[in-house]
């Protein structure tokens, strides 16, 4: 490499006119116009116009004319003033060129499996497969220097905070945490194996007990579970636990948290505190324990209008005290026939049984279902929407009161998007409280935890535990931005026989407690201070600031949908010597 820069491609400007440069980067675009040959030369800090003149050099416009997309190259030249009518106000570096005097040729590349400007247009899995052609793009790059500088601030706000970053194994004991495990045979001994950390939930818990009241750590961590835009295997999350406090100390904190992120990285003043929203409310007026707040269409509640409906449905889960919502939407009001077959399809393809329907049209009911209403029924339901003109009402029932409510959900996110309802400049953040302590897992005909087993009930239904233990509530919360939850915490059980007790409604023998929780059980009777925590989910959170559709765009090498890493082909195969060495014999599924 002879050319070694002076400057990047983006920094040019007025203040450096009549110096010579040196830049290196890529060849973004090249045009021949008039016999004078102009190039984009890109870095990741922006993108400079070279112009090769045959009246500089012929030698020079000559070699130049072989240069193509992509070819790595190092320019001499001096920064004079482009002409008026070429300044490009888009770029940075708009108002000059280089006029080039010496060009090296550092290395060449083939023709693209794809435009870097034409992204769109490719599949993800070909531009995942070339990732790293993909991760020139200026958008992606711009995304991963915003994470970077999400990172340096994280830790940053929490070392003014007297928070201590300590990190926590990856090869660690397989618990039960909800998902599930990756695991890593030994080879030490044969027969065992590591789990890599879901989370780092027993270790910070530890941590308490150590003595270290303040920790945290922008740590990976790893599930195995089926993945969506928000969700990939491997996932980065700021882990934060504190001791001697409640739960409104850690949410003061952590609104404190997005205030400083947002100002300092978007300059958006971020207004504290954040509204709550019991979980049962948030399922009944949105759908969703994680409502998207930046639209206000809530659901309504109809179930106590139809108990001796006519309609036979609405009938039997008024009875059954099931959920009859609807959403009243002012802008569908001239939805087709066809629109609302497309939407009770949707409805169906997530285990629903459809939707029900009609318009209010000024004082009346119609289509639809609208026959069937009798006229008690339709004129408590005009009274209710008096103030609305025209209207579509779509309805969803369901003796599963929870199921009618969280397809109702999506219905409503489907719509604000159909109807443009939302604002994509805004962001709305809320803490969803009050969650259930336990869940019913149908499968196993037992319950779960809603979030994780180390979850505190609240004080006063710690004694539920032994009688009705499906009514206790959990000392947790989840911070939700614009429909996501980008963070759930938790006041932590500490004090052995509550955890104990824990177990036991999970249906954790002692013998299978001992065996995975042991030195957490034991630790706990060594003073285990009152603590708690919270975790962001950093990818999550960083795709929302960059504004990317899916995380993958904020992921430096993600998996597939499918879970594949397309450029270095993985999983793979290992050899059979692999396999003796750590004593596996690998079953092949039909």
């Amino acid at each position: 490499m002879k050319l070694k820069r002076t400057h990047t491609c983006g920094e040019l400007g007025k203040t450096q006119l009549g110096q010579e440069v040196i830049l290196n980067g890529w060849v973004d675009n090249w045009r021949n116009l008039g016999g004078v040959l102009f190039i984009g030369l890109r870095d990741r800090y922006g993108l400079s116009q070279v112009v090769f003149s045959p009246e500089t050099s012929r030698e020079l416009y000559e070699q130049a004319r072989r240069l193509r997309s992509e070819y790595v190259v190092g320019i001499r030249g001096v920064v004079q003033l482009r002409p008026l009518e070429a300044v490009n106000p888009e770029l940075r570096t708009g108002e000059i060129e280089v006029t080039a005097s010496e060009l090296e040729i550092q290395n060449i590349s083939k023709t693209l499996p794809f435009e870097l400007k034409d992204y769109a247009e490719k599949s993800e899995e070909l531009r995942l497969k070339y990732r790293y052609l993909d991760l020139r793009r200026p958008v992606l790059q711009k995304n991963f220097i915003l994470r970077h500088k999400l990172a340096q601030l994280t830790r940053q706000f929490f070392d003014q905070r007297h928070f201590v970053e300590i990190e926590t194994p990856f090869l660690t004991k397989s618990t039960p945490e909800g998902a599930r495990d990756f695991v890593v045979p030994s080879r030490i001994y044969p027969g065992k194996i590591y789990a890599l950390p879901q989370s780092p939930q027993t270790y910070k818990q530890i941590l308490m007990i150590s003595g270290f009241d303040r920790y945290f750590q922008i740590v990976r961590c790893f599930r195995d579970e089926a993945l969506r835009k928000d969700r990939q295997l491997e996932f980065t999350q700021v882990d934060i636990e504190m001791s001697f406090i409640d739960e409104s100390d850690i949410r003061q904190l952590m609104e404190e948290y997005m205030q400083v992120i947002f100002n300092r990285l978007l300059g958006i003043q971020i207004e504290i505190p954040f509204p709550e929203i019991p979980y049962q409310q948030a399922m009944e007026n949105y759908g969703s324990d994680k409502p998207d707040l930046r639209y206000d269409l809530k659901i309504q509640d109809l179930t106590s209008i139809f108990p001796a409906s006519d309609f036979q449905i609405f009938r039997q889960v008024a009875r059954q005290q099931g959920f009859i919502g609807a959403l009243v939407i002012s802008q569908a009001s001239s939805y087709s026939r066809k629109q609302i077959d497309s939407l009770n399809e949707y409805i169906k393809s997530l285990g629903g049984q459809g939707i029900a329907h009609f318009k209010k049209l000024k004082n009346t009911l119609e289509g639809g279902i609208s026959k069937f209403l009798k006229s008690g029924e339709m004129e408590v339901l005009l009274d209710r929407w008096k103030m609305i003109d025209e209207a579509l009402i779509l309805i969803i029932a369901d003796a599963d009161r929870e199921k009618s409510q969280t397809l109702l959900g999506f219905l409503r996110q489907k719509l604000a998007e159909e109807l443009g309802l939302i604002d994509p400049e805004k962001f709305v953040f809320s803490w969803t409280v009050d969650f259930p302590l336990l869940e019913m897992d149908p499968l196993e005909n037992r319950y779960v935890a809603r979030h994780h087993p180390f979850t505190s009930p609240k004080d006063e239904d710690v004694r539920l535990l032994d009688q009705a233990a499906e009514k206790a509530h959990a000392k947790a919360y989840d911070l939700v931005l614009n429909g996501y939850e980008i963070a759930g915490g938790s006041i932590r059980i500490y004090q052995r026989e509550i955890q104990e007790k824990m177990f036991s409604v999970l249906n954790i023998t002692p013998q299978e407690a001992q065996e995975k929780f042991g030195f957490l059980l034991e630790a706990l009777e060594y003073g285990a201070p009152p603590h708690g925590g919270i975790a962001f989910g950093f990818d999550r959170l960083a795709m929302l600031l960059s504004k990317s559709s899916s995380i993958r765009d904020v992921i430096a090498f993600p998996k597939t949908s499918g879970a594949l890493a397309l450029m270095e082909n993985a999983p793979t195969a290992i050899s059979e010597n692999q396999l003796k060495e750590l004593g596996l014999i690998v079953f092949k599924q039909k």
